[in-house]
């Protein structure tokens, strides 16, 4: 499966307006190899919010970061030593409401290819995973959960060389994979909770 960074440049991303309540940015790490990869943390399981799974590199907003980019380069920083001059940031996908009333803004970057090594609190290993591998239709559902608001939804799962990704990082990805490549997921892209029922993922951007 091909990788078309260049298509970020033409997305228009959906944007949350609101002046109160808690905001995070996120960095979507992408490996320029022969084979193009995608990078992800585990999450310890001694964290109180998503332990245990699969996450890009990010976190909360701060009052002295500069911006939300600035909030996703300095989490990734904290979580595997990536530092902000080894990442080219590209663009910025969807804002995406989380379940807890938190907005998180998701930044596509393009990251040095080395091994990054963990924090030891919150990051229980750093893990590179193949394009093709979450292109593959085989490994690609969509699943219905339940939200802390009791509401159900259905929620894009990959399931790559044993690692599970899911829920909001699950739908961070499956976005930024419409736009990049020609995926087609088996049983249709995951609704966005930003546009019309009639709307869902109806065009490629």
């Amino acid at each position: 499966m091909q990788l078309d960074l260049a298509r970020l440049a033409d997305h228009r991303p959906l944007d949350i307006e609101r002046e109160d309540g808690d905001w995070a940015a996120v960095l979507v790490p992408v490996l320029e190899r022969s084979e193009p990869h995608v990078l992800f943390t585990e999450r310890s399981a001694d964290l109180e919010a998503h332990a245990g799974e699969m996450a890009f590199p990010g976190g909360g907003y701060e009052p002295f970061d500069t911006d939300l980019e600035a909030t996703a380069l300095r989490e990734a920083n904290e979580e595997v030593g990536l530092r902000p001059e080894e990442a080219e940031v590209l663009a910025r996908l969807d804002d995406v409401p989380g379940p807890y009333g938190h907005v998180v803004r998701p930044f596509v970057a393009r990251v040095a290819d080395r091994t990054y090594h963990p924090d030891e609190y919150e990051v229980v290993e750093v893990v590179a995973l193949p394009v093709r591998g979450l292109t593959d239709p085989s490994n690609y559902s969509v699943e219905e959960r339940t939200n802390p608001d009791g509401r159900t939804v259905g929620l894009p799962f990959f399931r790559v060389d044993g690692c599970v990704v899911w829920g909001l990082t699950g739908f961070i990805l499956a976005r930024f994979l419409s736009i990049v490549t020609e995926w087609d997921p088996p049983g249709g892209m995951p609704y966005h909770p930003l546009m019309d029922e009639e709307e869902q993922w109806g065009e490629r951007d």
